[in-house]
């Protein structure tokens, strides 16, 4: 019964919804650099627009420089790393017991909601009118990745309503 009261634990669940998550990252980012030109491809033609409605009045937010696309496309890439990197870190602490955990999930969840919610959903969304391509829509992918990451956010602040992690010993 012990057992089944610590894995039904709300520290266990934030524990294993972090794991998820930052292993799913660690997958975003080996697909990223293992399929580069592919994944790449997709940040230009976002980039470029050239898939939208070719409106005259946003036009002008297109960005085809090369250079512009790899910049982009490397730091989307790296902040998926970092992302991946202080989630797993969280959830060793979580299996440590540390009180890092806490505040380690929730600087991972909030470093996806900004890149799935304020990069993909808003930037190539709204901005670069991604919703209007057919070919290049990642919208529904960032939603689910932003989704989760609340939730994740929701999770661990109510988990600090129970026992706390216990301290460093």
């Amino acid at each position: 019964m012990r057992l089944l009261g610590r894995v039904g634990s709300p520290q266990a669940v934030v524990a294993v919804l972090t794991a998820i998550t930052g292993v799913y990252m660690v997958l975003v980012v080996l697909g990223n650099v293992t399929d580069y030109e592919t994944n790449r491809a997709f940040v230009q033609h976002v980039f470029a627009m050239d898939t939208t409605f070719r409106s005259p009045n946003t036009a002008y937010r297109a960005i085809t420089d090369q250079t512009a696309v790899t910049v982009a496309y490397v730091l989307i890439i790296a902040w998926e790393a970092v992302t991946a990197a202080v989630l797993l870190a969280a959830l060793v602490a979580w299996l440590r017991g540390r009180p890092a955990a806490r505040p380690l999930s929730t600087a991972g969840w909030v470093m996806q909601v900004l890149l799935f919610g304020g990069g993909f959903i808003v930037i190539g969304g709204e901005w670069f009118l991604m919703w209007q391509s057919k070919d290049w829509n990642g919208l529904s992918a960032a939603f689910q990745n932003f989704v989760i990451a609340a939730f994740g956010l929701v999770l661990v602040r109510l988990s600090t309503r129970d026992a706390p992690v216990r301290a460093e010993t």
